[in-house]
């Protein structure tokens, strides 16, 4: 079953709209939907804000749920100029930031266990995304998505995580929830819509970010046939 993840009502109502025989679970914070979206067997949720809130919501559609790969889905700021309000940043792998342990000679963003900078995406998923932006008409691009506790406005920062992981966006969960597949061995896949460009600050957000989502549901409307249609190929 595919587990789908964004961190805001507004991420993820166009979804909940679209889906049938929908029953709610609550697990801690979190409110999961069990139901269905073109015809196959989805658990989606908001997660809420934050590294924190995306793993344990991760974990439960995983452990609790019966989710057996997940998609991560929202808004993102863009660490590049080429990136537009309503432009796709679709995941390679994801970073975390925020992660220091360089005091101790590690690269920047290791995350311990792991051993690994950049967990990877899943190639499938991965190539089924790019498809359907490509299907939808919608910009896209491919790169790394940086992850933090933090809300990246400073100019100056966005250029570091750009520098740093090559990385075209950032966001606040992804990350995280990448994490918590990598170890449980499940399939990750991720795709951001930009919601404050580059040179945007906070309040581009504020007027934007709905925009964004706007274009994240064109993405997934193309997405789920795609999905549903290499299911029944491949079982």
């Amino acid at each position: 079953m595919l587990g789908i993840i964004g961190a805001m009502d507004m991420e993820i109502e166009g979804l909940l709209a679209r889906m049938t025989g929908v029953s709610a679970r609550q697990i801690g914070y979190t409110k999961f939907y069990l139901g269905a979206l073109e015809g196959l067997p989805v658990c989606l949720a908001r997660c809420g804000v934050g590294k924190v809130h995306a793993a344990l919501c991760a974990q439960a559609m995983l452990l609790s749920l019966g989710a057996t790969e997940i998609l991560n889905i929202g808004v993102a700021g863009a660490l590049r100029d080429s990136l537009a309000v309503g432009d796709l940043v679709i995941a390679e792998s994801a970073v975390q930031h925020d992660m220091d342990t360089t005091p101790v000679s590690d690269p920047l963003g290791l995350i311990s266990g792991p051993n690994l900078v950049h967990l990877p995406c899943d190639a499938a998923l991965t190539a089924l995304l790019e498809k359907a932006a490509e299907a939808a008409g919608l910009r896209a691009q491919r790169a790394a998505v940086a992850t933090g506790d933090q809300f990246i406005a400073a100019l100056e920062k966005k250029d570091f995580l750009a520098a740093s992981f090559n990385a075209a966006a950032c966001d606040m969960e992804g990350g995280a929830i990448a994490q918590v597949c990598y170890e449980m061995g499940a399939p990750y896949a991720a795709c951001r819509a930009i919601s404050d460009t580059r040179r945007g600050d906070g309040r581009e957000y504020l007027l934007k970010a709905r925009e964004a989502c706007q274009a994240e549901e064109r993405l997934l409307a193309a997405f789920l046939p795609l999905y549903r249609k290499e299911r029944e190929e491949n079982g």
